[in-house]
């Protein structure tokens, strides 16, 4: 199928980015999102490594709207679980699906772990959600950009907007190493975006 342009996947995806699945799950990926009636607006950037924040988080839809998109643009996601949970018979599943297995009683905590899983690998994306929970966060999490000082890599901000009906590339972040200043900035850039549930979204003013 050809990509069309702020429709269903971008013309042009940069070699840098991590690839899985084959033409059978793009296209069901594809059909999917076209039911849906969603778009994609925005271009990946051409990086080997990176840490993607997906907000706002507030419903069990966002995920039923992201899945497909990841199948139709062969994006190989990764995402964190605890290491207890990959086992007989669900560790190659987990494993296949991008699933990282993490230690968080390891020396040095998560971002150091997660760090060293980079270095592991030529390609990855790393993809969570900074308020950790769907239901309305007072303050958003801080280990993804924890785990991004750690691993020296850059954060994509990518977001749901739902009265657009758009999964949005926002922009590539640099972090500064100032862990305040940082996460006010990206809160900043996803504030202009809504959720399905808007009142479950984090009052930014609140969220220091």
């Amino acid at each position: 199928m050809t990509a069309e342009k702020n429709t269903t996947i971008p013309a042009d995806l940069p070699e840098e980015m991590p690839r899985a699945g084959n033409w059978f799950t793009q296209g069901i990926g594809l059909l999917i999102v076209k039911l849906l009636g969603w778009r994609f607006d925005g271009n990946f950037p051409p990086e080997k490594k990176l840490m993607v924040a997906l907000a706002p988080h507030t419903s069990n839809w966002d995920f039923v709207v992201a899945m497909p998109f990841i199948m139709a643009l062969k994006l190989k996601a990764s995402w964190m679980m605890k290491k207890e949970a990959f086992f007989f018979p669900f560790k190659g599943l987990f494993m296949a699906l991008g699933g990282i297995p993490t230690d968080r009683g390891a020396a040095g905590g998560l971002a150091k772990d997660m760090a060293s899983q980079f270095k592991q690998n030529e390609k990855m994306w790393v993809a969570i959600t900074p308020e950790g929970t769907r239901k309305k966060a007072h303050k958003w999490k801080n280990g993804f950009l924890r785990i991004a000082y750690a691993a020296d890599v850059p954060v994509l901000l990518v977001a749901w907007d739902f009265p657009t009906k758009r999964i949005c590339v926002d922009s590539l972040y640099h972090p500064t190493g100032d862990l305040e200043a940082d996460m006010q900035e990206i809160q900043r850039r996803f504030s202009k975006y809504r959720g399905r549930n808007p009142e479950n979204q984090t009052d930014f003013n609140h969220a220091a």
